[in-house]
């Protein structure tokens, strides 16, 4: 075996953020994912980014993808999709509304050809509603879910976090369990279904905690003054004396107490854990006793407590780890480090990642392998 997935065969138009992540969580788990991408030719005239230049190698989230160019605005570009996708158990595409229906790819022309076929749609605002068809980028999902105004410091702007947010967690790791979700009830009654994945909807369901916070009045201050956002200087990071960083998660009272504890330092007449109000000299008095040696001497000082205090690692640093090394959680191929896939299964090991691709091969090497 391969993976949980084996066997489950994905066709995927390419698209930019949550749709190749999907697609790489599930060829992770064992599908067989086949991407469809324009020709060179059409690429260039479509325009880019500067994620869209990168070397093949770099590109992770295509990895154990296999690529065909097909020109969509070709009746026989259309109709060689629509040959795969009768081999087929998924569709994903991540247009915006309406324009795989004017290719001739949208969910009725698909579940006509293939009934038993989940169709897959990944939108910033979802399929109906006044933003629908506008244009947008993670930053703006989050904005229009809510979640980025809980992002920030006191009397700062809200700042983004990059875009893992909306693209991949909100985006393609919720539309990879919608897609399986579907896959499992397509399999038992027969009958295939759409999946209307939208980025505003999947961050908004990720902070379904804190919102219930929010109604009972313990997340409701500006953004940098609550527990769980930096505000609680036991829950927040710190600088040390080279210069680089801790975090310090010891929300709860005997983890509180621990870290204390190792700090070293009489901490008699510290304002009391849980005085909103002397917070702020409270993390005056935390910065200046972690200041005074290096990160790594007090991750050595913490380590095997219960303190919740741990290193801020830089990617480079988190494969080094020997906690990750033990643990597997990178892999480097190449010069590239990968992420190994997650999660975890004991009777069906997810596929080994693999370098990404040079390029699209012919579409007939893969009618002919579903054949």
């Amino acid at each position: 075996m391969t993976g949980p997935l084996e066997g489950v065969r994905v066709v995927a138009l390419a698209g930019m953020g949550p749709t190749p992540f999907a697609s790489m969580l599930l060829a992770d788990l064992g599908a067989d994912v086949v991407r469809v991408v324009r020709p060179a030719s059409s690429r260039r005239r479509a325009g880019t980014t500067p994620a869209d230049d990168v070397g093949p190698q770099y590109d992770i989230v295509n990895r154990g993808v296999t690529s065909v160019a097909v020109d969509l605005k070709e009746p026989a570009g259309v109709e060689a999709v629509l040959g795969l996708v009768r081999r087929a158990e998924v569709f994903i595409e991540g247009f915006r509304p309406g324009v795989a229906e004017r290719l001739g790819l949208g969910p009725a022309d698909l579940l006509r050809a293939r009934p038993q076929l989940v169709y897959a749609r990944l939108t910033g605002f979802g399929q109906e509603g006044s933003l629908a068809r506008s244009a947008g980028h993670d930053i703006n999902y989050v904005a229009q879910s809510g979640a980025l105004s809980m992002f920030g410091r006191p009397g700062e702007p809200p700042r983004p976090p990059v875009n893992l947010l909306g693209d991949y967690a909100g985006g393609g790791a919720m539309a990879a369990l919608g897609i399986v979700s579907a896959v499992l009830s397509a399999r038992g009654t027969g009958v295939g279904q759409v999946v209307d994945a939208a980025m505003v909807d999947g961050v908004a369901l990720l902070a379904a905690k804190l919102l219930g916070l929010r109604s009972a009045g313990l997340f409701d201050g500006e953004p940098g003054t609550n527990y769980l956002d930096g505000g609680a200087p036991f829950y927040a990071t710190y600088r040390c004396a080279d210069g680089r960083y801790l975090a310090v998660g010891a929300l709860e009272a005997t983890f509180y107490r621990t870290f204390l504890d190792g700090l070293g330092a009489d901490t008699s007449d510290w304002p009391d854990q849980l005085d909103r109000e002397r917070w702020p000299r409270l993390r005056e008095l935390i910065e200046e006793v972690l200041s005074t040696r290096s990160r790594d001497d007090w991750t050595a000082v913490f380590a095997g407590t219960d303190a919740c205090v741990t290193a801020v690692l830089d990617p480079e640093e988190a494969a080094r780890d020997p906690h990750n090394v033990t643990r597997g959680v990178f892999r480097r191929i190449g010069d590239v480090l990968h992420p190994e896939p997650a999660p975890r299964f004991s009777a069906t090991p997810a596929r080994t990642p693999q370098a990404p691709a040079a390029g699209p091969v012919d579409i007939a090497e893969v009618m002919r392998a579903w054949a």
